[in-house]
């Protein structure tokens, strides 16, 4: 329910009003932060990779406190921090906020193709829609 002004006899009252179907429809993708993706997916690297915020945080020259606020998303990370952070787990900053852009596509539900740059699918000529069967026996190392 939304609620709108309505006028009676001169007095503005705000009255609850039944939600339409498309605005219901609107309300369906959750609210998602930017901070709040930013730290699970430095959260998540890091715990791939099996480090512990004290490490990271020394490498980062971040305060642990500090690290573990932006993990948790409660601290919006400067530019030059989030490339510090990237680069104490050493990983391409332009890969955290891929990962980022993906969590946020998805949470708002758009579908971004995957794609294969110009440059590298003229390199490499075609590249194939799937693989096939016979790929792992011509790799092998012959005897």
């Amino acid at each position: 329910m939304i609620k709108q002004p309505t006028q009676v006899n001169g007095i503005i009252r705000w009255t609850g009003v039944e939600e339409t179907h498309a605005s219901a429809n609107r309300k369906e993708h959750k609210m998602v932060t930017l901070r709040q993706e930013i730290g699970e997916v430095l959260r998540e690297i890091r715990q791939l990779q099996g480090r512990t915020l004290r490490e990271v945080s020394h490498l980062a020259r971040v305060s642990l406190g500090y690290l573990s606020e932006v993990e948790r998303g409660q601290k919006e990370a400067s530019s030059e921090l989030l490339a510090s952070i990237a680069q104490a787990l050493d990983v391409p900053l332009s890969l955290v906020l891929r990962l980022v852009s993906d969590r946020i596509a998805e949470a708002e539900g758009v579908l971004v193709p995957d794609t294969v740059p110009l440059e590298l699918a003229a390199a490499y000529g075609t590249i194939p829609d799937e693989v096939p069967d016979n790929l792992a026996t011509e790799m092998a190392p012959q005897p």
